[in-house]
C-alpha cells in the first residue's frame, strides 16, 4: 500500500510539473505576442528543462523566436537610421547576443524535436523551411558579430560567434539546405583558430586551423596556427611525435620554405635529441648538399661527441657555402683548440707532464690552424655579438707564446 501511495505521489508531482511547464510556455507566448520580450524570456526559462522532449522543443523554439525578434527589431532600427540619415542609437551588443542565442536555441529545439515521442516515432514540428531560412540569415550575422566583438577586445565572445558559424553548417537542423557554397568558411575558420590560439585554447586552435587549411588560399596561414598550437600543446611523447610528423610533412611539401626547416632544427636541437639531430642533418644534406644549416647541425653533433676532425670538416663545408657564417667559423676554431688540448694531454710525459719538441710542434700546428679560424671569427664579429672569440684566442696566444696578443685578449676579457 505504501508503495502504491508513493507511486501516486510521484505521478501527481509529474503532472504538476507538466502543467507548470505548459503554463509557463503559454504565458511566455502571450508576453511575446505583446512585445514584452525580456519578460517572455524570464517566464519561459523554467520550461526549458521540464516536460517531454516535445515540450522542451516548443520552449526552445520560443526562445529562438524571442531572440530573433530582438535581432530583427534592432536591425530594423539600424536600417531606418541609414535611410533617414539619423543617429538614433541602437544596441549593437544586443544584436550580437540575439543572433547567437537565436541560432543556438534553434539548434537546441531541433535536438529535442527529433527525439522519439511516447510511441517511439520521430515527428519534428519545427524544422521547417521558414525556420531554416530565418536561421541561415541569422547565421550570416554571426560573422559581423564576431568582427565587432574582436575589434572591441571581446575575444571570448568573438570565438563563440565564429565557432557557432562554422559548427552550425554541419548541424542536422540545416538538412536539405545547401551549405557547401560558403565563401566565408575558410576565412572565419582561420580567425576562430587564431583567437583560440591567442587564448591558449590550443585544441580549438588546431580544430579550426585544420578546417581553414582545406582551402589552398588559406592553407599557409592556417598551418602556422596549427603548427604553433601543436608545439605549445606538446605534453606527451605522442604529442611531440604528432607535431614532428606535421612539420616534416610540410617541409617535404615545401622544401624551399625556410620556416619549416627552422622549426625542425629547433625541435632536434632540444636536449636529449642528439642522435635524431644527426639523422635529420644527414637526410637534409642528402637532399641538398648546399644546405649550410644541415652541415652546421652535423658539425654540432660531431663536436658534442668530440669527433673534432669530422666536426671541423662539416663546419668547413658550411663555411664554403656561406663565408660569413661566423658561428661555424668559430666552432671550427673551438674544435681545433679542443683537439690540441686533448693531444697535449695524450702526448705529455706521464711523470713530468712535459712534451718533447716534436710533440710540442704537433700541438702547435693544430693551435695555429685553430687561430686562423678564431681570428676570422673576430674579423666577422668584432663586437662579439654572435660568438665569444676572446677567451679561446687568449688560450691559443698564451699556448703558442704570443705574449703581446694574449695580453690584448686579457684586456678585452677584463672590460
Amino acid at each position: 500500500m505504501k508503495k502504491v501511495m508513493m507511486m501516486a505521489m510521484m505521478a501527481a508531482a509529474t503532472a504538476t510539473s507538466a502543467f507548470a511547464q505548459a503554463d509557463a510556455l503559454k504565458e511566455a507566448k502571450k508576453l511575446f505576442t505583446k512585445g514584452e520580450l525580456d519578460q517572455a524570456m524570464t517566464t519561459i526559462k523554467p520550461a526549458l528543462n521540464a516536460g517531454t522532449a516535445a515540450d522542451k522543443a516548443a520552449a526552445w523554439n520560443l526562445v529562438s523566436e524571442i531572440n530573433y525578434k530582438k535581432f530583427s527589431d534592432n536591425q530594423q532600427k539600424q536600417m531606418e537610421n541609414t535611410v533617414k540619415q539619423i543617429t538614433e542609437p541602437y544596441d549593437t551588443a544586443a544584436i550580437n547576443t540575439a543572433v547567437y542565442d537565436a541560432l543556438e536555441a534553434a539548434l537546441k529545439c531541433d535536438e529535442f524535436d527529433n527525439q522519439p515521442n511516447e510511441k517511439g516515432k520521430v515527428k519534428p514540428k519545427f524544422r521547417t523551411s521558414e525556420n531554416q531560412n530565418k536561421m541561415v540569415g541569422v547565421r550570416m550575422q554571426l560573422i559581423n558579430a564576431g568582427l565587432f566583438q574582436y575589434n572591441h577586445k571581446q575575444s571570448a565572445d568573438a570565438f563563440k560567434s565564429w565557432a557557432l558559424y562554422i559548427n552550425s553548417a554541419e548541424n542536422p537542423f540545416f538538412t536539405g539546405v545547401d551549405m557547401t557554397k560558403d565563401e566565408y568558411k575558410s576565412e572565419i575558420a582561420y580567425y576562430a583558430g587564431l583567437v583560440a590560439y591567442q587564448q591558449k585554447d590550443y585544441a580549438n586552435a588546431e580544430k579550426y586551423a585544420n578546417i581553414a587549411a582545406q582551402d589552398p588560399k588559406k592553407a599557409g596561414e592556417a598551418q602556422e596556427i596549427l603548427l604553433f598550437s601543436q608545439k605549445e600543446n606538446c605534453k606527451t611523447k605522442e604529442d611531440s611525435l604528432r607535431y614532428l610528423s606535421t612539420v616534416k610533412e610540410l617541409h617535404k611539401q615545401n622544401p624551399g620554405e625556410q620556416r619549416y626547416f627552422n622549426l625542425l632544427m629547433d625541435y632536434y636541437t632540444q636536449p636529449g635529441r642528439m642522435e635524431e639531430m644527426k639523422g635529420f642533418a644527414e637526410e637534409e644534406i642528402a637532399l641538398d648538399p648546399q644546405n649550410k644549416m644541415a652541415w652546421a647541425l652535423k658539425g654540432e653533433y660531431e663536436m658534442n661527441n668530440q669527433k673534432w676532425d669530422d666536426a671541423v670538416e662539416s663546419y668547413k663545408k658550411a663555411q664554403e657555402i656561406d663565408p660569413t657564417f661566423v658561428q661555424v667559423v668559430f666552432n671550427a676554431g673551438v674544435c681545433l683548440n679542443s683537439k690540441a688540448i686533448a693531444l697535449k694531454d695524450e702526448l705529455a710525459d706521464k711523470k713530468t707532464g712535459g712534451l718533447t719538441t716534436a710533440n710540442a710542434n704537433k700541438v702547435k700546428d693544430i693551435l695555429s690552424e685553430a687561430k686562423v679560424f678564431l681570428e676570422k671569427s673576430r674579423e666577422l664579429d668584432p663586437d662579439q655579438e654572435k660568438v665569444k672569440w676572446a677567451y679561446p684566442l687568449y688560450q691559443i696566444y698564451y699556448a703558442i707564446g704570443d705574449n703581446e696578443k694574449s695580453a690584448e685578449m686579457e684586456k678585452i676579457l677584463n672590460q
